[in-house]
């Protein structure tokens, strides 16, 4: 496996109030044609987040429309997402896309506190809705630190995340709040009521590595389930890279991060680190979209796979 970069697609410019900068996690929501609606999340002066979206014509390559409004903001005083929202994935039910996202509350002992929320569009995206001003998964007597990115598949009758799992938090030597965590599995019926047995996706590597995000899940056509995620912390590095891993079932998975194909660019906006990618298939090919140095702060671009 071996992907092809095609350059950087988009980075907010102070472009409105509400996207001064940023432009992290970005997924698609839908096609029309060779068009697609890219949702990503975007931080105001205030470093609150919100989810913007722009018009791609993959065909093209080129970004056609950046919406001016957000469509998902932050919730009430005292709610899980008073912090900020971050969208992480769709999923189409009959004629509504669900959107799961994740809601931020700042923290005061430690530096925040993560729980994963929904909303729906009944209007093919123009507009969401958030369907509970509390989380459908938060943290719980077996899951005590927090929550957060997530990857939802309808697959043999059952919706099924894989999800980010915090499992401590930590100080360094120099007194400094560390977080650590990796990527858990859930099943539910509806998609809102989830049940959750501690099962444990994809787990820590060595020592060394702390954190595992933003997991990305495929079906291919030969039942195989392929994920894409993202990681920090080797011995020589603690930024994120993308890695890779494949299961026959969804639930145990074997890592092969040696065969991603991918990694940081020697200059310019991804060379310090590569995370959050979206893969997807487009007319026969394989694409990924993928955010660069700051955790999105310099934008997100789109790479191919060279089968």
């Amino acid at each position: 496996m071996k992907w092809k970069k095609l350059g950087q697609i988009f980075c907010p410019n102070h472009d409105f109030h509400w996207m001064q900068s940023h432009a992290s996690v970005p997924f698609i929501g839908s096609f029309d044609g060779d068009i697609a609606k890219i949702y990503f999340s975007t931080r105001n002066k205030k470093q609150e987040s919100s989810v913007g979206y722009l018009w791609y014509d993959f065909e093209k390559l080129k970004v056609l429309e950046v919406g001016e409004t957000p469509i998902l903001t932050k919730g009430d005083l005292g709610c899980f997402d008073d912090s900020g929202v971050m969208g992480t994935c769709m999923v189409e039910i009959d004629s509504s896309l669900r959107m799961y996202y994740i809601g931020w509350n700042l923290g005061v002992t430690v530096p925040f506190r993560n729980s994963i929320g929904v909303a729906e569009s009944h209007d093919n995206g123009k507009t969401f809705h958030k369907l509970y001003k509390g989380p459908i998964i938060d943290r719980s007597s077996a899951e005590p630190h927090f929550v957060a990115s997530n990857c939802v598949l309808f697959d043999q009758g059952l919706f099924k995340m894989w999800y980010l799992s915090c499992t401590e938090w930590n100080k360094d030597e120099n007194d400094n709040i560390q977080h650590k965590y990796h990527i858990k599995y859930a099943e539910s019926i509806d998609g809102l009521n989830w049940s959750r047995d501690g099962v444990v996706a994809i787990d820590y590597k060595d020592e060394h590595e702390y954190a595992i995000s933003v997991p990305r899940v495929i079906k291919d056509d030969d039942l195989t389930y392929k994920m894409w995620f993202s990681a920090r912390g080797t011995k020589n590095s603690s930024t994120y890279r993308i890695c890779f891993a494949e299961s026959t079932n969804g639930i145990q998975w074997i890592r092969k991060d040696d065969e991603v194909g991918i990694d940081v660019s020697l200059t310019g906006w991804d060379a310090e680190m590569i995370e959050y990618p979206f893969v997807f298939d487009f007319k026969g090919s394989r694409l990924m979209l993928y955010n660069g140095n700051g955790y999105g702060k310099s934008g997100f671009g789109l790479a191919l796979l060279n089968i």
